[in-house]
C-alpha cells in the first residue's frame, strides 16, 4: 500500500446560525442578492440546501416566479425533495410537489417529461426538478415554441456544474450562454469540483466575470466536523486480474463502497456481471438476495451476514435496490440524520452509478479498481466517504491498480498511469490543504514568514515574488488557483518524471505555456506573476514535507536543532512535545520557516518526481529499472525553451565544478545538461553567421 495523502484535522467543530444554516450556507445566502452565482462547494457540503435557502428569497422577496433545478442524474433529485426550515429558523418551508419533482416520476419517456416540463413553465407551481438531459430537452421545445422569453423571470439552478462546458458542442452549456446573454433569469451553479479534466473551460472567461463566486473549501468542511477528523488517499498494485488484489485492500468491517473498473479498460477482466460475483465470492457464501431491499446477503466466515447493495446489474432488480438505499441511507441534504441506521447496508459495489450527489454517511472507505483519467471523477468519487457521521472517526480512498508487467513490454502505459495517480493525489492534498495566500517578502520584513490573515488564510512571504500588477492578475491568484492547479496536474506531460527533466522546466516553461495558454491576453509581467504563485502553491507542501523528512531523520528538531522532539507550539491543537505533526497546516507552519523561501527555491523542486519517488517504493527493483527507462526514453529534442530554462543550471554547475557537463556522463541531468550546452553553443554560432551575412 502506498500511501499518497494522509490528512487530518483539527476540532472546530461548525454550529448553524439563528436561520438554520452552516457556515457554507449562510455565506451563500449572503450573496443571494447576486444575479449569477457560482457555488464552488466539496461534496456532502450541503449545497442543495444551500440553493433552497437562496431560492426561496429569490421568489419571496426578489421578484422571480419560479425556480428551476436541474441535476445530472435522477438519483440526486431526491436531494432537492420537500424540506422543513421553519423549524430550524427560516422564514419558509422548501416545498416540491412530487408532480413537479421528474426525477421521482417514475416516467422514463423523455416527450413525457418534457410536457411535463412545459406545463410547469405554464403553471402557477413554483419549484421543478429535473435532469440535465430534460432541461435541455425543455429549453429547446420551449424556446421553438413560446421563445427563450418564456424562461425570463426564472431562477435557474445547475447542480453538479462542471458538466457544463464552454465548447460549442455542449448543448448546455450553449444554453447557458444564452440565458446569461439576454440576462433576464438568475442563475445559480453548483459543483464540488469546478475543474472538469479535460481541455475545455466550464465557462468561457467573459461569462465567468459575471458570476458572483462563493467558495467553501474541503479543509473549511472537515475542519467543522465533529467525528471525521482524517483523509487517507493510498493506491496499491494488484497482479493478474482485480480481485487477486482485494484481499489486501478490501475490509468488510468497513462501510465501503467499490466502483469496479470501465468497460473497456484493461482492468475490465471479464462481464461486469460476472466480476461482482466473484467480489461476493471473495467474501463469503452467497446466501440470496433480500425480497424488500434487493441487497445480497453474503455469510462471512465469520457468520455474519453482509448486506451488498449490487448496482452493477442493470436488469429490472436495480430499481428496488436504488429505491432501497434511498430509503434507507439517505439523510437530509448536508444534514447526518440521526435516525438512519448504521447496519442497513454493509458494501456497495458500482459501476457508472454512486458517484455525484450519492451520500451514504456512513461510507468509510471508496475502493476504485482501475485509474481513473477524470481528475474530476476522483474528486467526486473521494467525496462518497467525507461525510461525517458517529463511529467514523477516518475515511480513506484506495485506488487498487494493474501493475505492468515487465514480460509484456507495455511500460509507457504504465508511466501514463501512474502520472494519472501521482496527478490525482497532488490535486487531493491541495484541495484537501488551507488557503495559502503568497506575499512578496522584503529584506528586514518584521513579518514571520508564515502567519494567518482576518479571513483564515495561511499567508506565507517569498524572496523575490512578484506581486500581481493587475487587479486582473491578482484575481486569478485569489480565485483561480485550484483551477489553475488541476490544470496544470491534468496536463503535465510524462517527461516530468523523467531524471534528465530539471525541475526549472516543469515549473517555468510547462507552467508558463499552460497559463498563457488560457489567459491569452495577460502580459509577459501578468503571466510571470501567476506562474510564480501557481508554483508556490504547487510546491510549497513538498518544501514543507522534504524539511520535516529531513530533520527528524538527523535526529533533531528542523527549527531548533535540539535532538529528539520538534519545537511545537500550542497552535492548532497541538500539544508541546509532539513529535512530528498531525496536520498539512501544522507542517507548513513548523517547517517552511526552516530557511528563508525564494522563489529559486519554489522553481527548484519537482514536486511530481518526488512523489513519483514515494510511489515508486512499490515497484520491485526489476520492475521499477524498466519504469525508469521508459521515462528516460519519453525525452524529446531540445527545445530552445528548455535550453534557455536550464542555463542558470549550467551555470551553476560549472561553478561548482569546475568544468561544463559531460554529454556522457551517467547523471542523466548532467547529460541533459550538456545537451543544452551544446544546443546553446550550436544557436550562438548561428546568430553570428546570419549576422555576418549581413
Amino acid at each position: 500500500m502506498v500511501e499518497m495523502v494522509n490528512v487530518t484535522y483539527g476540532r472546530s467543530k461548525s454550529t448553524t446560525n439563528k436561520l438554520g444554516q452552516r457556515p457554507m450556507q449562510a455565506r451563500a445566502y449572503a450573496a443571494r442578492a447576486a444575479q449569477f452565482l457560482l457555488l464552488k462547494a466539496p461534496p456532502a457540503a450541503g449545497k442543495s440546501r444551500a440553493l433552497m435557502f437562496v431560492a426561496l428569497d429569490k421568489m419571496l422577496h426578489q421578484g422571480l416566479e419560479k425556480t428551476i433545478v436541474c441535476v445530472p442524474e435522477t438519483s440526486i433529485g431526491g436531494s432537492f425533495r420537500s424540506t422543513d426550515l421553519t423549524r430550524y429558523g427560516f422564514e419558509a418551508d422548501w416545498e416540491v410537489d412530487d408532480r413537479w419533482n421528474l426525477c421521482l416520476t417514475g416516467e422514463d419517456a423523455d416527450k413525457q417529461k418534457v410536457k411535463a416540463f412545459q406545463a410547469f413553465l405554464e403553471s402557477d407551481a413554483k419549484v421543478l426538478v429535473c435532469t440535465h438531459a430534460t432541461f435541455r430537452f425543455g429549453f429547446d421545445e420551449v424556446a421553438r415554441t413560446a421563445g427563450i422569453e418564456a424562461f425570463d423571470n426564472c431562477f435557474i439552478a445547475i447542480d453538479e456544474f462542471h458538466h457544463v462546458s464552454a465548447s460549442d458542442n455542449n448543448r448546455l452549456g450553449v444554453i447557458l450562454r444564452s440565458l446569461i446573454s439576454r440576462a433576464e433569469c438568475h442563475v445559480m451553479a453548483m459543483t464540488g469540483s469546478y475543474f472538469r479534466g479535460d481541455a475545455d473551460p466550464v465557462l468561457r472567461p467573459e461569462d465567468e466575470d459575471r458570476f458572483t463566486k462563493i467558495t467553501y473549501s474541503y479543509y473549511e468542511q472537515l475542519e467543522g466536523y465533529e467525528f471525521l477528523k482524517a483523509l487517507g488517499i493510498n493506491y496499491e498494485f494488484y497482479k493478474g486480474n482485480y480481485v487477486n488484489g482485494l484481499p489486501g485492500v478490501l475490509n468488510p468491517d468497513q462501510k465501503t463502497i467499490i466502483h469496479i473498473p470501465h468497460r473497456g479498460s484493461s482492468e475490465a477482466f471479464d462481464d461486469k456481471y460476472n466480476e461482482v460475483g466473484k467480489i461476493l465470492d471473495l467474501l463469503g457464501v452467497h446466501e440470496g438476495r433480500d425480497p424488500e431491499t434487493g441487497f445480497d446477503l453474503v455469510r462471512r466466515p465469520d457468520g455474519q451476514i453482509l448486506k451488498i447493495a449490487d448496482l452493477v446489474d442493470d436488469g429490472p432488480g436495480r430499481d428496488i435496490v436504488k429505491s432501497a438505499l434511498s430509503r434507507e441511507i439517505k439523510g437530509a441534504d448536508g444534514r447526518r440524520d440521526d435516525t438512519a441506521d448504521r447496519e442497513k447496508v454493509d458494501i456497495i459495489i458500482a459501476l457508472g452509478m454512486a458517484k455525484e450527489g450519492f451520500d451514504w454517511v456512513w461510507c468509510e472507505h471508496a475502493l476504485t479498481i482501475g485509474y481513473r483519467s477524470s481528475l474530476t471523477e476522483i474528486v467526486q468519487i473521494i467525496g462518497r466517504a467525507t461525510r461525517d457521521a458517529p463511529g467514523k472517526p477516518r475515511a480513506l480512498f484506495t485506488n487498487l491498480v494493474a501493475e505492468p508487467g515487465v514480460e509484456t513490454g507495455v511500460v509507457t502505459d504504465a508511466v501514463n498511469d501512474m502520472l494519472k495517480a501521482i496527478s490525482g493525489s497532488l490535486l487531493m492534498e491541495q484541495v484537501l490543504a488551507p488557503n495559502f495566500k503568497f506575499y512578496r517578502r522584503e529584506d528586514g520584513d518584521v513579518r514571520a514568514s508564515v502567519g494567518t490573515d482576518a479571513e483564515g488564510n495561511v499567508t506565507i512571504g517569498i524572496k523575490g515574488l512578484i506581486e500581481p500588477p493587475t487587479d486582473r492578475a491578482r484575481e486569478i491568484c485569489e480565485k483561480d488557483m485550484h483551477d489553475l492547479m488541476a490544470t496544470a496536474y491534468q496536463e503535465m506531460d510524462r517527461r516530468v518524471l523523467s531524471p534528465d527533466t530539471a525541475p526549472e522546466v516543469a515549473t517555468q516553461m510547462v507552467l508558463t505555456d499552460i497559463i498563457e495558454r488560457r489567459y491569452e491576453t495577460l502580459d509577459s509581467e501578468e503571466a510571470e506573476s501567476v506562474r510564480q504563485h501557481l508554483a508556490a502553491h504547487m510546491n510549497v507542501l513538498t518544501l514543507a514535507r522534504r524539511e520535516a523528512e529531513r530533520g527528524f531523520a538527523e535526529g533533531q528538531s528542523p527549527l531548533t536543532g535540539s535532538p529528539g522532539k520538534a519545537d511545537v507550539s500550542d497552535d492548532d491543537g497541538d500539544e508541546a512535545g509532539d513529535s512530528a505533526p498531525n496536520t498539512l497546516l501544522q507542517m507548513v507552519k513548523k517547517f517552511i520557516n526552516v530557511r528563508d523561501i525564494d522563489v529559486e527555491l519554489i522553481d527548484s523542486v519537482n514536486t511530481f518526481r518526488e512523489r513519483f519517488e514515494v510511489a515508486s517504493k512499490s515497484l520491485n527493483s526489476e520492475l521499477l529499472a524498466h519504469v525508469q527507462s521508459a521515462m528516460v526514453a519519453l525525452r524529446v529534442n531540445m527545445t530552445g525553451d528548455e535550453a534557455r530554462t536550464l542555463w542558470p543550471r549550467i551555470k551553476a554547475f560549472r561553478a561548482s565544478e569546475g568544468r561544463e557537463p559531460n554529454v556522457h556522463s551517467a547523471d542523466p541531468l548532467e547529460k541533459r545538461m550538456a545537451e543544452a550546452l551544446a544546443w546553446l553553443k550550436a544557436e550562438k554560432a548561428k546568430r553570428l553567421r546570419e549576422g555576418a551575412m549581413q
